[in-house]
């Protein structure tokens, strides 16, 4: 146990190359590793080193930059050098390294800049783990907003990463100071921040400077690979979000053996902020997947599931586990299953379990009136039957299955609204 506690606090050496050229047909891309002087963890000496290690500390990884090639195929033209995000992030970038960074942690804070990109309209918070979102939230400001992702699911956020898309101020700091983090990113830190911030010593504090030019990257295409066991490659187009406002939304009808389907109830205002801000957190979350929304922040995420009633109970599930946890830490200030282990324990009185499970059954974790969001087409009305029966108002999913009129007709008996994408966004 002593070597594997070892591994974890071991910069690994790797053997990647300083460049890698990728040539597509007649086209070359030329990328450059990064690294970072950064102060060693024990001796506080500079030393240069790119990635601390791969998704595991026995996996040597490299992170490159594109610095050569403008690549253009068909109609495409894909992302050019000079567009670096996470790629580029330099030694002054790193205010604080805490623990010299690694795969994961950079990964992470990319999926939340993929995400943050359709939420730059507002203050906006997403923290990530594993490259998925735990809470992602609008608010009135980046306190409020950070405060909102993180009561989402306060479990899940536990050594998270959090981007958020307005300059770190004191307040947020303050909040986040409270909270473990292994990575926080913004576009910029006001004065006095870092200083906050620093006291985790191991938290990485990043700025991006480029959050505040994230709008743009939404039109951007780049290259995805993928790399097989036999040492093969697939390679793709990344996805594009064809959502922007409501407008861009497709109306939930179809036809079945002659007959017409039609959604009735139309969404209202609220619905199709909340359906829009649903899709853009979406675009970041592993297929198969559920999730619930309400008011601009997320109440219930579930990732990665085979079928898709099963993600929509998992998310259900969650929501109700999220929502109880947050309510005891606002009553009690400790987490839920501490006070389950007090209860048990004979240390506190078993009633104020009670008091907040029935506050949370009574509220349906949250779910009440939330939107239901898929990744693509639910393939039986199952799914969209088990956001009904906890009070969901609004449907936003891709479309196209051969069953939606089952669907359709779902929707129609509970008065629940419900739009097409026209658009699936697996991710895997």
């Amino acid at each position: 146990m002593s070597e594997l506690k070892k591994m974890y606090r071991t910069i690994m050496e790797d053997d990647f190359p300083p460049d890698m050229t990728i040539k597509l047909g007649k086209q070359v891309l030329v990328y450059k590793k990064r690294a970072w002087k950064l102060p060693d963890e024990k001796t506080g000496e500079l030393i240069e080193k790119g990635l601390r290690y791969g998704e595991n500390p026995d996996q040597q990884a490299g992170l490159y930059e594109l610095v050569n090639g403008n690549l253009m195929l068909a109609d495409c033209r894909y992302i050019n050098p000079g567009n670096g995000l996470v790629s580029s992030i330099t030694e002054e970038d790193m205010i604080q390294a805490g623990k010299h960074p690694g795969k994961t942690n950079l990964t992470d804070l990319d999926n939340g800049l993929n995400i943050m990109k359709y939420l730059t309209a507002k203050p906006a918070a997403v923290i990530l783990k594993h490259n998925n979102p735990c809470g992602a939230a609008y608010g009135k400001d980046i306190a409020d907003a950070y405060y909102k992702a993180n009561m989402a699911d306060r479990i899940a956020s536990f050594g998270g990463c959090l981007v958020v898309n307005r300059p770190m101020n004191k307040d947020t700091a303050e909040s986040v100071s409270r909270n473990y983090l292994e990575v926080v990113a913004a576009p910029d830190f006001e004065e006095g921040t870092v200083d906050i911030l620093a006291k985790r010593k191991n938290l990485r504090i990043i700025r991006v400077k480029k959050i505040n030019e994230l709008e743009k990257y939404r039109d951007l295409r780049f290259v995805e690979f993928k790399s097989l066991i036999d040492g093969g490659v697939v390679v793709q187009q990344s996805q594009l979000s064809r959502i922007r406002t409501k407008n861009d939304f497709l109306p939930a009808k179809t036809v079945y053996k002659g007959k017409e389907y039609a959604v009735e109830r139309q969404p209202t205002e609220g619905e199709y902020d909340d359906m829009i801000f649903g899709w853009s957190v979406e675009m970041g979350i592993t297929s198969n997947s559920v999730i619930y929304v309400k008011n601009g922040e997320t109440v219930g995420i579930g990732t990665g599931e085979q079928d898709r009633v099963g993600v929509a109970e998992i998310a259900i599930f969650k929501a109700y586990t999220k929502y109880a946890d947050a309510l005891c830490f606002k009553n009690h200030g400790i987490p839920y299953k501490t006070l389950e282990l007090e209860v048990a324990r004979g240390e506190r009185d078993t009633g104020l379990l009670q008091e907040i499970d029935d506050e949370t059954r009574k509220n349906k974790g949250g779910l009440i009136r939330a939107v239901m969001v898929s990744d693509a087409f639910f393939p039986f009305r199952d799914g969209i039957d088990v956001g009904i029966k906890q009070g969901i108002t609004a449907v936003v999913q891709p479309g196209g299955s051969e069953r939606d009129f089952e669907v359709i007709e779902a929707c129609n008996e509970a008065k629940v609204a419900m739009v097409f994408t026209g658009q699936r966004v697996f991710r895997h």
